[in-house]
């Protein structure tokens, strides 16, 4: 399969598409919509958001950047279809988030998923991230594990 990574709008109605998908699927492993911790990504705070699309235009999955600091920043939002898992959209979406937090002068990425995502919490460490403990607005959170990712030490 391939697709291109574009940098949209937050607002952009494909992207919200693949963040309503999320959290339905959220939903179903959680209970209800009430349980994500932490402060909803908006519009007014998401420094770069993705979507990878396919050559016909189908938005399979997406990723965003929240700057938490001078020198970090935070993983949000990122989803892939089911269809498209195990595809390696996922990897190339985090590759382009860390290089356009490299290039803000960013250190640092952390994220949060939740203890509900086995397959989300393998992924990450796959892919160089380590658990940290909660942080921020997740301090107290139940169900938040927390990554984080020195972006000097990518190995490729």
């Amino acid at each position: 399969m391939t697709w291109t990574i574009e940098e949209r709008s937050w607002d952009d109605l494909a992207g919200a598409a693949l963040r309503k998908a999320q959290r339905v699927e959220l939903d179903e492993r959680y209970g209800d919509a009430a349980n994500e911790p932490g402060i909803i990504p908006t519009a007014g705070d998401i420094d770069l958001f993705l979507v990878a699309v396919t050559p016909d235009g189908e938005a399979i999955g997406c990723g965003a950047l929240r700057r938490l600091d001078r020198t970090t920043a935070e993983v949000k939002r990122m989803y892939v279809a089911p269809a498209s898992r195990g595809t390696g959209v996922a990897t190339a979406i985090l590759r382009t988030l860390e290089t356009h937090a490299r290039a803000q002068g960013w250190t640092t990425l952390r994220l949060e998923t939740g203890n509900g995502q086995p397959d989300a919490m393998r992924f990450y460490e796959r892919e160089g991230y380590h658990q940290i403990p909660v942080f921020g607005a997740y301090t107290g959170s139940d169900i938040s594990v927390c990554y984080e990712r020195s972006l000097g030490s990518r190995s490729s």
